[in-house]
C-alpha cells in the first residue's frame, strides 16, 4: 500500500514537470516507478499516462505544431522504437540489467543536458547523420523504457526555438509513438486487472498534475524547472544503479 501511494506521488510530481518542460516526465518517473511497482507494471501505465498528458498539452496548442519536424521525428524514431520493443522483450527476465542500463542512460542524459545548460552553449547546426542517429537512439530508449524524451530534446532544441512550438510538436510525437507502444503492450498482455485498476487511479492523479502543471508553466521560470529536473534525473539514475 505504501509503495502504491509513493508511486502515485511520483506520477503527480513527474507529470507536473512534464507539463512545464515538455519532455522530462517519464524519464523522472520510470526509475522510482520500477523500484516501487516493477518494470512490467510501470512501463504500460507510464506509457498511457504519457499519451494522456501529451493530449492535454496540445489540446489548446495544436496550432503551434511544426508539421514538418513532427513527421520527420515520428518516422525516424519509429525505427528505433521497433528495435526497443524487441530488446525489452528479450531482456525482460533480466530486470537488474534493465535497471542498470536505464540508470546509466538517465545519468548520461542528465549530465549532457546540464553541461549544455550551465555553459550556455548555443545550439549548433548538427550534421544530418548525427541528427538521424539521435532520433533513432531516442526511439530505441523510448521503446524499452518509454523515456526517450531527453535525447529527443538534444535534437529538437536546435530545430524548434519557440516554446509553444517545442512543447506542442514533442507532445504530438509522443501521442503517436506511445500509441504504437500501447498496442504492443496490449498484444503482450501487460494490462492485467490490477494494472488496469492502478492505471485508472493514476489517470485521476494525472488530471490534477496537468492542471497544476499548465498553471505553473505560465507563471514560473522554465529554467528553474530544468535545473530541478537535471538534479532529480541524476539522483534517480544513481539510485537505480545501486538498487
Amino acid at each position: 500500500m505504501i509503495k502504491t501511494i509513493l508511486f502515485l506521488i511520483v506520477v503527480f510530481i513527474s507529470n507536473i514537470i512534464q507539463c512545464v518542460t515538455g519532455f522530462a516526465g517519464t524519464v523522472l518517473a520510470m526509475p522510482p516507478s520500477m523500484m516501487l511497482v516493477g518494470y512490467e507494471t510501470a512501463k504500460p501505465i507510464l506509457n498511457v499516462l504519457g499519451i494522456a498528458a501529451s493530449t492535454g498539452v496540445i489540446a489548446t496548442n495544436y496550432k503551434s505544431i511544426n508539421k514538418k519536424e513532427f513527421l520527420k521525428i515520428t518516422c525516424v524514431m519509429l525505427l528505433g522504437i521497433i528495435g526497443g520493443i524487441f530488446i525489452s522483450g528479450y531482456f525482460e527476465q533480466y530486470a537488474n540489467v534493465l535497471y542498470i542500463a536505464l540508470g546509466l542512460t538517465v545519468i548520461l542524459i542528465a549530465v549532457i543536458n546540464a553541461v549544455k545548460f550551465f555553459t550556455k552553449k548555443k545550439s549548433k547546426t548538427q550534421p544530418e547523420v548525427i541528427s538521424m542517429l539521435l532520433l533513432i537512439f531516442s526511439g530505441l530508449i523510448h521503446g524499452i523504457f518509454v523515456c526517450g524524451g531527453p535525447l529527443l530534446v538534444t535534437y529538437a532544441s536546435a530545430k524548434l526555438k519557440d516554446k509553444n512550438e517545442f512543447r506542442s510538436t514533442l507532445s504530438a510525437v509522443w501521442i503517436v509513438l506511445n500509441t504504437v507502444i500501447l498496442f504492443s503492450d496490449i498484444r503482450s498482455g501487460s494490462f492485467q486487472k490490477d494494472t488496469l485498476v492502478l492505471l485508472l487511479i493514476c489517470m485521476a492523479v494525472l488530471f490534477f498534475a496537468v492542471f497544476f502543471g499548465n498553471i505553473i508553466s505560465k507563471k514560473l521560470n522554465r529554467n528553474t524547472f530544468l535545473i530541478i529536473t537535471y538534479v532529480l534525473m541524476l539522483i534517480s539514475g544513481i539510485s537505480l544503479i545501486f538498487k
